[in-house]
């Protein structure tokens, strides 16, 4: 946190007009921009936005930013955020920026940052771009950059996945699917709907319109999918989907209105990958055990990283992993990219369920089942690291790991708890993990009984 800036690994968030004005936007983007110039030794950077109404005017100055530095611009204009890291990998980019705020709150916005391999900046290339933006303004470099736009990627992106081999577009033809995408006005809907039309899938949608103004909570989780659960069981549609307004997580419902926890995602994805793509499977210290028991089944490595998506992709590179993300719905696919991928993530998915003849429902039936809790706790209220040591104390005898916050393991109960200061939010995020139930609610409890001293 930085007077309500949230610095992460994958940029920077506020809300707009507070912690994050043009001013701050500008500063940043210039300082990503001869940091990516200096890297790559290539002038161009890949720019866009997701729907949010502030967009346009973060954008603006993030173009003003990278131009000042230098940069020469490339305006996919408003595209998801795997739309936009693809590009740079097209286009041979020095970077891009991606301005949204993923799935946070309408107030907020955000300029995520991605080097010339198309994913996030590694966290020594993000503490370059902070100590530059510290250091104070940078200096305008003797060219300044141009603005071109770029045409067609999102219509690249659909035809990439359609081009996959396991995207079997064929037996998902045959299959005739009837699906309900919920796309919470965001950007993410923008390649969801022609990749479903191309796979002959019928669609009923559900705030398809790229407005930015979000009907609801726009974070695809159970507690905000009761309108999409509803829809799926009135049209007797054989699945939902529900997608983040930038299109890099996917949530899922079966055809009986169940919503299916975001780790379910990822599993289910793995599950279908592994069986034609061997290889380990790369996820974060967050994410269900469920992903490791799928893993386990096919015979792989489980491996975890701390949570960020760019901890998973350079985790994945490094292991030659085919497949990896993380239990928030997001869905890596390294034959695509690196990157948090909806839109590939639901092709892989009905293309399994094709080939399988199964439901969604019977799928995810097939998989150990497990009660997740997750909690959060306000920095104002609380202080994180205090707490941290407050919770190792309390839980001695557990297994530990101090990787990304803390995470404790009593692997005889299959059963964990993770504790972290978000990336985010300004919040201490409290996860737990258990066949029961009751013990996953009660190690949440016992964190907040800590927490109030």
């Amino acid at each position: 946190m930085s007077d309500g800036l949230v610095i992460s690994v994958s940029g920077i968030r506020g809300i707009v007009g507070e912690s994050l004005t043009p001013e701050v936007a500008e500063r940043w983007a210039a300082a990503h921009g001869a940091a990516a110039r200096e890297r790559s030794g290539r002038d161009t950077i890949v720019l866009g936005r997701d729907a949010r109404t502030s967009g346009p005017l973060i954008a603006a100055a993030a173009e003003a930013g990278l131009r000042s530095a230098g940069c020469d611009v490339l305006d996919v204009g408003m595209a998801c955020t795997p739309t936009i890291l693809l590009a740079v990998e097209d286009e041979s980019a020095a970077g891009g920026i991606a301005v949204t705020a993923s799935h946070n709150p309408a107030p907020w916005n955000a300029l995520k940052l991605a080097s010339h391999r198309g994913i996030f900046l590694a966290p020594e290339e993000g503490r370059d771009v902070r100590a530059r933006v510290e250091e104070g303004p940078t200096p305008r470099a003797e060219r300044a950059g141009t603005t071109r736009s770029l045409e067609g990627a999102t219509g690249r992106h659909v035809e990439r996945i359609l081009a996959d081999s396991l995207v079997d577009a064929d037996a998902v033809r045959k299959r005739g699917f009837r699906v309900v995408l919920d796309a919470v006005h965001g950007a993410g809907g923008l390649p969801m709907t022609p990749l479903l039309d191309a796979l002959g899938v019928r669609v009923d949608g559900l705030y398809l319109e790229p407005t930015g103004n979000f009907p609801r909570d726009p974070e695809p989780t159970a507690a905000h999918l009761g309108e999409l659960a509803a829809r799926v069981r009135g049209t007797g549609a054989d699945l939902g989907f529900a997608i983040d307004p930038d299109g890099d997580r996917l949530a899922l419902v079966d055809g009986t209105g169940r919503v299916l926890g975001e780790d379910l995602t990822l599993a289910l994805v793995a599950d279908y990958v592994l069986g034609e793509r061997p290889g380990p499977v790369v996820t974060n210290l967050s994410t269900s055990q469920v992903v490791e028991k799928v893993a386990e089944a096919h015979g792989v490595a489980c491996e975890r990283t701390p949570v960020g998506e760019v901890n998973v992709a350079l985790r994945m590179l490094e292991s030659g992993s085919p497949i990896g993300g993380e239990g928030n719905g997001g869905v890596i696919y390294a034959a695509l990219h690196h990157t948090r991928d909806a839109p590939v993530g639901a092709a892989l998915l009905l293309s399994g369920l094709a080939r399988s003849g199964r439901s969604l429902a019977e799928t995810a039936a097939r998989l150990p089942s497990y009660t997740m809790v997750r909690d959060k706790l306000p920095l104002a209220k609380v202080d994180g690291p205090a707490l941290l040591e407050r919770v190792a104390a309390a839980f001695e005898g557990a297994r530990a790991d101090h990787t990304d916050g803390i995470r404790l393991a009593w692997p005889e109960r299959q059963a964990w708890l993770h504790l972290r200061v978000s990336g985010t939010e300004p919040v201490v995020r409290a996860i737990a993990e258990s066949p029961d139930p009751a013990e996953a609610r009660g190690l949440v409890d016992r964190v907040r009984a800590l927490a109030a001293g």
